[in-house]
């Protein structure tokens, strides 16, 4: 695996990068800012990085999250209002904490695509979007996947330190998965997982929450500025509403276990939410096997 560029080779190369793409800047993908440059010193400055894509969201794909965390370089096509950009993210090495160099160039002319119709804005932009849900996206239920969850997860922490809010994550596990595939097939479990997903996602707010297939049968919701009160208010919504769905098990219905971790004062990292969480929906689901299951939240 290459190294991570050192400040000595950045400053080196700074004006043949300038030359060659239309934005060269530094950011840390986990606060979210762009970082100011000069003399070997790095100082964090006012502006926020995906501002510059002027939807107000963070990006769904930061690749300059994954650059960082796997120490190596990703590539991306990224759209705003009316250009493509041809995003390539480069960790450096640096004790200052997570640094990355970021190089955009246009690509909304350069790229071409089939014969005839070159529309390009509109079929690169179509191109970039569904390239960007194959990735993040479980194609099954259509919510965000794991690895989606492991990029996001850590900047909603940390976003949410910054801003003095709470954000709450709701471990949930389907308790009869087996038995469903066991009894009716897989594809009744297909059907039962895009239920149940479909449940959550209809019962968070959208562009502030959001919900993930973890893995099999489990998800993980994540509600911003949200306490364990009104958590456990959200789990017993979604809870109910799954035992109300049409898919009968041996007399019984669809049932799901759930934990739940909100941040407090202390400072937990993503894995230890995650892991909390989980521990906590492990706890509830070995209370009792009936249904309705019981729920363990933090205090």
């Amino acid at each position: 695996m290459p190294k991570p560029i050192n400040f000595d080779t950045l400053e080196k190369n700074l004006p043949f990068f300038h030359k060659m793409y239309d934005i060269v800047r530094l950011v840390d993908p986990v606060k979210k800012r762009v970082l100011e440059y000069s003399g070997h010193k790095v100082n964090e400055s006012n502006k926020i990085c995906y501002a510059y894509w002027q939807n107000g969201k963070i990006c769904d794909n930061c690749i300059s999250v994954r650059a960082f965390h796997e120490n190596r370089t990703y590539i991306k096509l990224e759209q705003s209002t009316s250009i493509i950009m041809l995003v390539t993210a480069l960790p450096i090495d640096s004790e200052d904490g997570p640094i990355i160099l970021e190089l955009l160039k246009n690509a909304t002319d350069s790229m071409l695509l089939g014969h005839g119709d070159y529309n390009i804005g509109q079929k690169m932009g179509l191109i970039v979007h569904n390239l960007t849900n194959m990735i993040i996206m479980d194609h099954l239920t259509k919510v965000y996947n794991r690895r989606f969850v492991d990029d996001r997860l850590p900047v909603d922490i940390v976003k949410a330190a910054a801003q003095h809010q709470l954000i709450s994550i709701i471990f949930i596990d389907i308790n009869n998965m087996k038995l469903i595939n066991d009894t009716y097939g897989h594809l009744a479990g297909d059907m039962t997982l895009k239920s149940v997903a479909d449940i959550m996602k209809k019962s968070i707010r959208e562009d502030l929450d959001w919900v993930a297939r973890y893995g099999g049968d489990e998800f993980v919701i994540c509600l911003t500025n949200t306490d364990n009160k009104k958590a456990r208010q959200t789990a017993e919504k979604i809870r109910k509403n799954i035992l109300e769905l049409n898919i009968p098990v041996q007399n019984n219905h669809v049932a799901i276990s759930y934990g739940i971790q909100t941040t407090s004062h202390s400072s937990l990292t993503a894995e230890e939410i995650l892991r909390s969480a989980d521990k906590r929906m492990y706890a509830a689901k070995n209370l009792t096997k009936s249904s309705p299951p019981p729920f363990i939240t933090s205090n």
